[in-house]
């Protein structure tokens, strides 16, 4: 009589990987194309990330949870010295940290900034991750890969992975998905199938507008802006097949001056972030919105403690 002993399955890991990197060197739209969905704001301004914003990645064998940080940066404000804690805070949590270098842009004095305080990281792994590939030709790739590889070398530390990717272009995502997975903690899923993140819809829809509002404002304009969802309700007395949410926020900014910019001619502007940003929150959300936006000055919020805490910093 023959005992049939069933195939012991892999190990299952879950754990917590952080990307970090200069502003704009591309952490949120990576984070967007391993989750497979939008769960980071992108813009082609730097330093739009402000709330560390959690995708979750499922595969058979692991979950990884990203952790997408704000660009560690040298702060000028308050709300700059609390970025940069946030960061701090969040890489001494993770399994894995991955540094967001862009292939198109040699390194500079922010990338050694960084690496030398990752080198004072000792016990958890990181991995150098060769950004916006697709913008460059294989010989300037080559000599960024040297680059970076030569880097740790002189702070004294080993990269886990040096992994060249395109998020853009989907180039390598997933396999630096497979190289992340191994090395995170056993450990069951942490969080249910069918989650890709854990921030609250109303912080996500708040990120939605702002990201509306950033596009196409002058260059002072960005770090300015905040947006608070006062609430979202059901349009009360809707038949159950047509709901309506009714949601109503506020954008914030610094200056009397800069109210002009964020409404526009007529109100121009202002009435294409509402649509813009009405078309993402319906998509996250799965229903239609009718969305509510104004305009109002919270004097020099970034330097104030108060408005800081106001506006959820």
């Amino acid at each position: 009589m023959s005992v049939h002993t069933p195939e012991t399955e892999a190990p299952h890991r879950a754990g917590f990987a952080c990307f970090v990197g200069r502003p704009n060197a591309g952490k949120s739209t990576l984070t967007n194309a391993l989750v497979g969905q939008k769960v980071a704001i992108t813009s082609n301004r730097p330093q739009t990330t402000r709330h560390t914003v959690r995708g979750i990645v499922h595969r058979p064998d692991a979950q990884l949870i990203l952790v997408d940080t704000p660009g560690l940066h040298k702060p000028r404000t308050l709300l700059g010295e609390r970025l940069n804690d946030i960061v701090r805070t969040t890489w001494s949590e993770v399994d894995v940290i991955g540094f967001c270098l862009p292939a198109d842009q040699k390194l500079g004095p922010g990338d050694k900034f960084i690496a030398k305080e990752l080198a004072g990281i000792k016990k958890t792994p990181k991995i150098a991750i060769v950004t916006k590939t697709d913008l460059v030709e294989g010989k300037a790739l080559a000599e960024q890969l040297i680059a970076i590889d030569q880097l740790a070398v002189e702070l004294g530390f080993e990269w886990a992975e040096i992994v060249p990717v395109s998020a853009v272009a989907g180039d390598q995502v997933s396999l630096l998905a497979d190289l992340i997975a191994p090395l995170l903690p056993l450990s069951p899923p942490l969080y249910p199938e069918g989650d890709l993140t854990d921030e609250p819809e109303q912080v996500m829809v708040a990120e939605l507008i702002r990201e509306a509002a950033l596009e196409g404002v002058r260059d002072e304009l960005p770090h300015s802006i905040a947006v608070v969802v006062e609430e979202m309700i059901p349009r009360e007395g809707r038949p159950a097949d047509k709901p309506l949410l009714d949601i109503h926020a506020n954008v914030y900014i610094e200056r009397p001056s800069q109210k002009g910019i964020i409404i526009g001619p007529k109100g121009a502007r202002l009435k294409d972030v509402g649509m813009k940003s009405r078309k993402q929150i319906e998509a996250l959300l799965g229903t239609p919105v009718f969305l509510d936006l104004h305009v109002k000055v919270a004097k020099d919020w970034q330097r104030d403690p108060k408005q800081l805490r106001k506006l959820g910093f």
